[in-house]
């Protein structure tokens, strides 16, 4: 079955961190391009991270220093570690891969005091 399971998503004060992880079925994982995105509220869906087959990654500017992308090929796991999150990452994120353009469910993450 082919689907994608984020998990790790939840409520974190400013400078907090969270890890969230999305595990692939059904797809050819090694060679997948994977990606997080995120949605906040009344905002378009943007790319947070993306990580390639050779594990090449790329990070939206906001993000760069704070977030880290990792790929666990033998788990068919893609990781997000989120540092130093602020109230304007509230969001939910998303789980992608380009294998027949996949999206998870989705795991909501809210930064506030």
């Amino acid at each position: 079955q082919l689907r994608l399971v984020e998990s790790g998503g939840g409520l974190v004060q400013p400078g907090g961190s969270l890890r969230l992880s999305c595990v692939a079925s059904g797809i050819i994982f090694s060679n997948a391009l994977m990606a997080w995105y995120r949605q906040g509220p009344g905002k378009q869906r943007e790319l947070v991270a993306s990580i390639t087959s050779e594990n090449y990654s790329y990070y939206l500017d906001s993000v760069k220093g704070r977030f880290t992308v990792s790929r666990d090929n033998a788990k068919h796991m893609v990781s997000l570690e989120m540092n130093s999150l602020k109230p304007e990452d509230t969001a939910v994120y998303y789980c992608y891969t380009n294998y027949r353009g996949l999206w998870g469910q989705g795991t909501q993450v809210t930064v506030s005091s």
